[in-house]
C-alpha cells in the first residue's frame, strides 16, 4: 500500500489554501474556517515548505496569491472537488447508482438565459439528488472555460474555436452553432447606417476575421454592460448592433433582425469540463440532457 510522505498535502491544508484565497487574508480565512489566525498562517506555512514556494504575497490589506499559488489553489479545488464526489458517487451506487450532490455550472448570460432552463428541468426530473448551481460569467479573457481550470465550476457552457487554447486538463464538445445577425429599429429603412451598439463579449476571435472585412461597420458608439442592455439600446433607436442568435432570443417586436448572408459569421457553443470530471456522474447526466434537449443549430429568433 502507498503511504504518505511528507511532502503530501493533506486535504485540510487545502481547503485552508483556497479560503486564503477566497477571502484574501489570513483573518478572513480563519474566520471562514473556524481556526485561529496562527493556526491558517502555520498550514499555509507548511504547504509553502512542502510545494517549495512562495503561494501568498502577504501585504498590510491581507493576502494574494503569487503566480505559484494561483497553480495550486486551482489544484486544490479541484481535487477536493473530487474528494466531495468520492463521497457522493459511492452512495449514489449504493443507491441503484442513483446520481447525486451539487453541479457547479459556468454559462455566460444568453446560454444561462435560453438554454440551460430546459435543460435543468430535464435534468431535477431525472436526477432529483442533483443539486445543479448556475452562475453567470463574462465570456471575456479566460470566460468560462477559466472558472473550470481554476476548479470554481465542474462544467462551463462557453464558446469554442477562439484564438485562445484551452487550459490544460480541460475537454471540450461542441453543442450548436449560432448565427450572428444584424439587430436594428423594426422598420428603419436604412439600419447599416446607423451608429454601432456593442458590448466587450461580442466580436471574439470567431467573427475577428469576418468583421475586419465589413468597411461598412463603424466604430462603436455605444458600449454597453451585455447584450441585453444592447438590445435595449437598439430597441430605443440608438443604433445598430451585430448579435448571435442566442442573445436575440425573446427580442421585442421594436427590434428587428436582419439575416447577414451566406458569409455571416457564426460562433460555435459547447461544453468544457476537466478530464477527471468528464466521466462523474453528475456531469454525464448533465451532458446527455444538453445533448437530447439543445438543438444543434439555433435561428435568430429563438432556440430551437
Amino acid at each position: 500500500m502507498a503511504r504518505t510522505t511528507d511532502s503530501d498535502l493533506a486535504p485540510r491544508e487545502l481547503r485552508v489554501l483556497v479560503a486564503v484565497a477566497d477571502a484574501g487574508g489570513f483573518s478572513a480565512a480563519a474566520e471562514a474556517l473556524g481556526l485561529t489566525q496562527s493556526a491558517v498562517s502555520h498550514s499555509v506555512r507548511g504547504s509553502e515548505r512542502k510545494i517549495g514556494a512562495v503561494l501568498f504575497d502577504r501585504g498590510r490589506t491581507g493576502a494574494r496569491p503569487t503566480p505559484a499559488g494561483d497553480k495550486a489553489v486551482a489544484h486544490a479545488r479541484r481535487v477536493l472537488r473530487l474528494l466531495d464526489l468520492l463521497t457522493a458517487e459511492a452512495r449514489g451506487a449504493a443507491r441503484s447508482n442513483a446520481a447525486q450532490g451539487p453541479l457547479r455550472i459556468a454559462a455566460f448570460r444568453s446560454a444561462a438565459l435560453h438554454l440551460l432552463p430546459p435543460v435543468l428541468e430535464r435534468l431535477r426530473a431525472r436526477h432529483p439528488g442533483i443539486e445543479p448551481r448556475v452562475r453567470i460569467v463574462r465570456e471575456v479573457g479566460r470566460g468560462t472555460a477559466g472558472e473550470v481550470a481554476d476548479g470554481k465550476a465542474d462544467m462551463a457552457i462557453a464558446t469554442l474555436g477562439g484564438s485562445a487554447p484551452l487550459p490544460p486538463g480541460l475537454v471540450a464538445s461542441g453543442l450548436l452553432e449560432e448565427p450572428y445577425s444584424l439587430v436594428h429599429p423594426a422598420g428603419h429603412t436604412a439600419p447599416r447606417s446607423l451608429p454601432l451598439v456593442d458590448w466587450a463579449e461580442n466580436c471574439g476571435s470567431y467573427t475577428r476575421d469576418w468583421w475586419a472585412a465589413q468597411d461598412w461597420i463603424p466604430a462603436a458608439t455605444v458600449e454597453a454592460e451585455d447584450d441585453g442592455a444592447v438590445l435595449s439600446l437598439v430597441s430605443a433607436g440608438h443604433g445598430m448592433a451585430i448579435m448571435p442568435a442566442l442573445s436575440l432570443s425573446g427580442a421585442e417586436d421594436s427590434v428587428g433582425i436582419t439575416d447577414l448572408g451566406a458569409g455571416r459569421p457564426t460562433r460555435r457553443v459547447g461544453y468544457v469540463t476537466t478530464a477527471e470530471l468528464a466521466g462523474s456522474a453528475v456531469v454525464r447526466a448533465l451532458v446527455r440532457e444538453l445533448r437530447a434537449t439543445v438543438p444543434q443549430t439555433v435561428s435568430p429568433l429563438g432556440v430551437g
